[in-house]
This record gives structure tokens, C-alpha cells and sequence, in this order.
């Protein structure tokens, strides 16, 4: 068995994800307008993103962060462990994804989310 498949040109790891769920988040997950979405490439500063918003979020309170794990403060949507976490979770969200526009759930682009995007890193390491 692969440990990738490949969905709509893009291989994905069959270890953190599920093609029902990236069908799912793709075209039934819905992004209220009070959400956060922060979206990055792999590799290039996700979790120092995801712990910066969270502060911002907090007016600079370390409480959240240091008692509530980062999986759980910013679950990934195209993951099988955070879209259930996502799918339950009451209030403004806060989420993560790597996924390309085009497989990034429809109600996005009709949301009035918050973005926060990171772009990109130097790959001459």
C-alpha cells in the first residue's frame, strides 16, 4: 500500500489524511465569517504563526496557550483529527490549513473569515 495517494493532482499523505474528508471540507465544511483561517505552505512557520494569532486572540494572555495543546487551539481542516474538532467547535474558530485554493472548502470564498497567510520559506537550507 502507498503511503500517498494522489487527489485532483496534488499526493497527499494516506497517514494524516482521508480522501472522504478532503471531499467533505471541500465542499460542505462551512467558514463563518467570525472565523480565523490561517494558511501557509508546509515548513515555513505555521506553529509561530498559529502561537502569534493565538496571543493576538488573547490580548497577550499565555493562558490558553500554555494549557490547551496547538492541535486543539488550531486544528488542521483537511486533517482526520481536526475536522471533527472543527466540526463541533462553538464560537469564533481558529484554524490551519495547507491545502491549494483549489481544494479549500467552497464556503471560503463566500465567508467573511479572517486570514492569516503565510508566505512561503527559503528552501537553501
Amino acid at each position: 500500500m502507498s503511503a500517498y495517494f494522489w487527489f485532483e493532482g496534488i499526493p497527499l499523505s494516506t497517514i494524516v489524511y482521508k480522501r472522504e474528508i478532503i471531499e467533505e471540507s471541500r465542499d460542505k465544511f462551512v467558514i463563518r465569517d467570525e472565523d480565523t483561517v490561517i494558511l501557509s505552505y508546509p515548513k515555513s512557520g505555521t506553529n509561530w504563526l498559529k502561537e502569534t494569532v493565538c496571543l493576538i486572540q488573547t490580548k497577550g494572555n499565555p493562558k490558553w496557550i500554555q494549557s490547551v495543546p496547538i492541535w486543539e487551539r488550531s486544528p488542521w481542516i483537511e486533517t482526520q483529527k481536526g475536522f471533527p474538532i472543527l466540526i463541533n467547535k462553538e464560537g469564533p474558530r481558529l484554524m490551519s490549513s495547507h491545502l491549494p485554493f483549489h481544494l479549500f472548502p467552497k464556503s471560503f470564498f463566500r465567508s467573511k473569515a479572517k486570514v492569516c497567510l503565510g508566505i512561503g520559506r527559503i528552501t537553501l537550507q
